[in-house]
């Protein structure tokens, strides 16, 4: 960003978000905790897996021997990193929780609150 673009930014009192938009904590608020030794420690306030109801389904994959939610990721949403939209479609706090289970019907969604899909 450019020291012009952040000044105007400052100026009209817009602040840059802490995370990209893609990212499963774009919209989350920081906070400081000060530790006993007076050095403060910033961290993301918690963050809630959405219910999987929120999300409209675009198709479902059968889990397989060998899956990583990394790769089907990159698979049905072009993006590896994306695999926290798996886990929120599905309704699931680890990533592996995704794969654990062979033959396990995995629903693909469109992001939270975005209408359309199949809803199979």
């Amino acid at each position: 960003m450019t020291d012009a673009l952040k000044a105007f930014m400052q100026a009209n009192a817009l602040t840059t978000p802490t995370f990209p938009p893609d990212s499963r904590y774009y919209g989350l608020d920081t906070a400081q905790w000060i530790r006993p030794d007076g050095e403060p420690v910033t961290f993301v306030r918690r963050r809630f897996v959405p219910p999987p109801e929120n999300f409209a389904t675009l198709s479902e994959h059968r889990v397989e021997v060998g899956d990583r939610p990394d790769n089907l990721a990159a698979t049905y949403l072009d993006d590896p990193q994306q695999y926290w939209r798996l886990c929120d479609g599905n309704g699931v706090m680890h990533p592996n929780e995704l794969v654990d289970t062979v033959g396990r019907r995995l629903r693909i969604t469109l992001p939270e609150g975005v209408p359309g899909g199949t809803d199979v």
